[in-house]
């Protein structure tokens, strides 16, 4: 047997121990040094492919589901550029908003009082104090001040880690949520809606969050499985003079919200209920408060539930809102915006002719809903309105997604963009935008769409919160200090962005601010998702830059989470289509969740992360970007996926082989000028490789073309074992030259091409290893050659018929190795003799590769027959040296 020669070419420049650790630092710096990802202003259209990359929430820590799905998307952005594109690949910080405002007020142990002075020197406790109750008031322009230098110390952790994952972004066009061109941007946007009849106002109900003291959105909801009790509860006719009539029969009502009586405006049964049918339009009186409350009929009503008939409030639930609006209720609200019930006696409860109402009432007043619900069941039972025991019970119900209280129904001025909810050729225009999409996967389209039919109210976008965009208006007052809400005062394009808490309107000074005669600023902050659902504007220059916007939207590509096709997905679309009257981006590609052993989504809220820094650590116990990178890769768009560091190991071990593989192969004298030289390919076992290369090739293109990068990881990973277990083992002794300067080229060509289009297939999944590999041999970067193509292979004519060949030899050497384990020799053992017996097409193989597989096996000779099955009979091995 030939030993091996260290022989390698000139050209070719090989470590002299090949390792993972490091690779992240050094590719990272030179990346950044030679703007491998830098995006080309000077460009056209159709040469770009843009993305709108999420904004991660900058209010915390990123978790590994964060470093999942950004993978996934870097993957499309690194194949996009090897196919020649122009990629826009931006990425922004989502740091305005509640999150950020919650973390603020926890990591420094404040509270925004906004009628507080600001204070130029405040310096915020050492340490926070551990009950909220104890924070330290602030002002709203401190309190905002510690936001952005908060947002903007997570911003940097977040872009190290981002880079960490090796996130072939551009990040010369990065952005936040809340800086200055964002703002601008956003409110520019609301005014454009404003003009153009897309945004109003209205007093009306909405959904409120008692602990965040703001409105929230229909898409910001979420429904929690919460104890709770029925009360079975008399409502009696009324009396001639109006108190309740207690000899007649009551109307029993079933309700799990008894704090609510004081606020009853109805009882509603369904129309076709013959056992309310004689009642309809009668009234009967509340019990305690003996306030008049007409029973009236609604198709809403469920006959089946409870009693069949339902107490109406304002407000509950937003059932309650719908009953109320269509029925031309009365309004008898007395939950305050902090969840308690008002102090003062309402008038409608002191106009009761019961004598004693108003102080039952007092009994309840400012107490919490919790509270409330307990006292209340106690004085109806006093009373004898509460019928039977109280049962208890589990339900859903509605809380803010971010927040630890349930939502109250409570009253207030709100703005709204209008999203189809009352509209219906308006929701028709959404859903067809919809399928101008081409969704990954496909079936995410029916959640889009499911949602947008079911929506039953606009977009409520305002806030009342301080760390956001601020609605960019001014009120003026008249002579008493009213507002005139329907004339607002709208800012100069030029002049935005504006604060209307802090600037004054064109016109004014801030002396005839909340004055009569003077004006008012809009005290409320945008949703965050209102600014968010424009980062095509925001990032692709629209209103400000738009050569640029001309020549990257509509996007390309919008990847998200399939959790917020109801909030990001849909908001953006909104927007897109009012005012651009286009569809944001072209495609979208949904990432699934990371589920924890129980197969839980994994989320900060639940306490189930993983850190991910730790599993990104190049050093043992870490497994470095590329094994993590490989375990994101093996997982399609839409696929929720367990966390499993198995499939990282398997990552590893995969990025440590293409190390070694490639070290063994170039320094046997392969090197660059070899590759796709086929003419020089003369060896059937050669051939073979080629044929089955040029399949790999096909195949992963065709699933890269499909956003399908997890087939196309198995594929190529599929091949580069058998490249490396039976390839290079068979052809190994034919490399050192063994036979001869034509047989040790036709390896060394085959080999130079098969290595180079794999770190070629391989380099959008594992960046890092397959750079390192390629910087060893070939100039430039390996993420700006082109992406393989079979046209781009040149093989010899009769390579395809070659294809079996290699896999059909393979199986004869794992014949060969599996002798030799059952002799319990080393596999280094030479074969005297053998008998190879196997089907004719088998040895038609055999015999093609002889050679080879002789050398691979250490057979010295052997003689092969025709047979049924493949087996290796009658060995003799070369005995051992003494």
């Amino acid at each position: 047997m030939t030993q091996p020669i260290s022989r390698t070419h000139d050209s070719v420049h090989l470590p002299d121990k090949p390792a993972l650790e490091g690779l992240k630092d050094k590719w990272d710096a030179k990346w950044g040094e030679s703007r491998v990802y830098a995006f080309d202003r000077e460009t056209d259209r159709e040469s770009v492919y843009s993305i709108d990359t999420p904004p991660p929430t900058a209010s915390g820590s990123l978790h590994v589901g964060h470093v999942f799905s950004y993978t996934q998307t870097d993957i499309i952005a690194r194949y996009q550029r090897m196919l020649g594109k122009n990629v826009f690949y931006p990425l922004g910080w989502d740091d305005n908003g509640l999150p950020t405002e919650r973390r603020v007020q926890n990591y420094y142990g404040v509270r925004c009082e906004p009628h507080l002075p600001y204070d130029p020197d405040f310096t915020p406790p050492a340490k926070a104090p551990k009950n909220p109750r104890d924070f330290v008031p602030v002002s709203r322009r401190n309190f905002i001040e510690l936001c952005e230098e908060l947002a903007t110390e997570d911003e940097k952790v977040f872009e190290d880690l981002f880079r960490m994952v090796g996130l072939s972004v551009d990040w010369t066009y990065t952005y936040r949520t809340i800086d200055d061109t964002s703002r601008a941007v956003s409110q520019r946007a609301f005014i454009e809606d404003l003009e153009n009849g897309a945004a109003y106002s209205q007093d009306a109900p909405t959904m409120w969050d008692v602990t965040f003291g703001t409105a929230v959105a229909q898409a910001e909801l979420e429904d929690r499985e919460k104890d709770g009790a029925y009360h079975r509860v008399n409502f009696f006719p009324a009396a001639a003079d109006g108190t309740a009539d207690t000899t007649a029969e009551p109307i029993v009502i079933l309700t799990s919200r008894p704090e609510l009586i004081p606020a009853v405006v109805a009882l509603v049964a369904h129309p076709d209920d013959e056992r309310y049918q004689p009642y309809f339009g009668t009234t009967v009186v509340s019990p305690l408060f003996g306030v008049s409350v007409e029973i009236r009929a609604h198709q809403l009503a469920k006959s089946d539930k409870g009693t069949g008939i339902a107490m109406v409030c304002t407000f509950g639930d937003l059932t309650d809102v719908t009953w109320w609006r269509e029925l031309d209720l009365p309004t008898r609200a007395v939950i305050t915006r902090d969840g308690r019930l008002q102090k003062e006696t309402p008038q409608w409860i002191l106009d009761s002719p019961k004598a004693d109402a108003e102080e039952l009432y007092q009994q309840l007043a400012g107490k919490t809903t919790f509270t409330a619900r307990k006292e209340i069941a106690e004085m109806l039972a006093a009373s004898g309105d509460l019928v039977g025991e109280i049962e208890p019970i589990t339900h859903p119900v509605p809380f803010y997604e971010k927040g630890d209280k349930p939502l109250e129904v409570v009253t207030s001025r709100q703005w709204y963009i209008r999203n189809g909810g009352r509209s219906a050729e308006l929701r028709e225009k959404l859903i067809e935008r919809g399928r101008e999409l081409t969704w990954y996967p496909g079936f995410m389209r029916s959640r889009y769409e499911n949602w947008v039919e079911g929506l039953n109210g606009d977009w409520l976008v305002s806030r009342q919160r301080y760390f956001g965009v601020p609605i960019p208006l001014w009120y003026p007052l008249d002579a008493e200090g009213n507002p005139d809400y329907d004339n607002p005062i709208v800012p100069s394009s030029e002049s935005l962005p504006v604060d209307p808490q802090a600037d004054a309107p064109t016109g004014f000074t801030n002396e005839q601010r909340d004055v009569p005669g003077g004006f008012t600023g809009d005290p409320d902050v945008l949703d965050t998702w209102a600014t968010s659902s424009l980062t095509p504007q925001i990032v692709g220059g629209w209103s400000r830059d738009e050569e640029l916007f001309d020549r990257v939207f509509p996007f390309d590509l919008r990847p998200q989470g399939h959790d917020i096709i109801r909030t990001w997905l849909f908001s953006t679309v909104v927007r897109a289509n009012a005012l651009n009257d286009s569809v944001p981006w072209t495609n979208t590609a949904l990432s699934g969740w990371i589920l924890d052993p129980d197969r839980k989504k994994m989320s900060k809220s639940k306490g189930n992360v993983v850190v991910p820094t730790d599993i990104l650590a190049e050093n043992k116990p870490g497994f470095g970007p590329d094994a993590v990178r490989y375990w994101a890769a093996s997982a399609r768009f839409g696929a929720d996926t367990a966390y499993d560091v198995s499939q990282m190991q398997i990552g590893r071990r995969l990025a440590m082989k293409l190390l070694n593989a490639s070290k063994f192969a170039l320094a046997q004298g392969v090197h660059g000028g070899l590759v796709g030289r086929t003419d020089l390919v003369t060896h059937e076992i050669d051939k073979a490789l080629l044929a089955q290369l040029a399949s790999t090739v096909d195949e992963c293109g065709r699933y890269m073309a499909d956003y399908d990068y997890a087939h196309t990881l198995r594929t190529a990973e599929s091949f580069f074992w058998a490249f490396t277990d039976d390839y290079v083992e068979l052809v190994k002794d034919r490399s050192y030259g063994s036979i001869g300067e034509d047989g040790q080229l036709s390896a060394h060509a085959t080999l130079a091409t098969a290595l180079e289009v794999l770190l070629r297939l391989f380099a959008p999944i594992m960046p890092f290893v397959t750079e390192e590999v390629w910087s060893w041999w070939q100039e430039g970067s390996v993420h700006r050659a082109p992406w393989p193509t079979t046209e781009a292979l040149t093989l010899p004519a009769d390579v395809a018929a070659s294809e079996s060949v290699l896999p059909t030899v393979a199986t004869a050497l794992v014949e060969i190795r599996r002798a030799k384990t059952e002799a319990k020799v080393s596999q280094k053992t030479q074969i005297a003799a053998a008998t190879l017996t196997a089907p004719a097409e088998v040895l038609a193989a055999v015999r093609a590769a002889e050679g080879d597989l002789l050398a691979a096996g250490r057979v010295n000779a052997w003689t092969l027959a025709e047979g049924a099955e493949l087996a290796l009979t009658d060995v003799e091995f070369v005995p051992a040296e003494s």
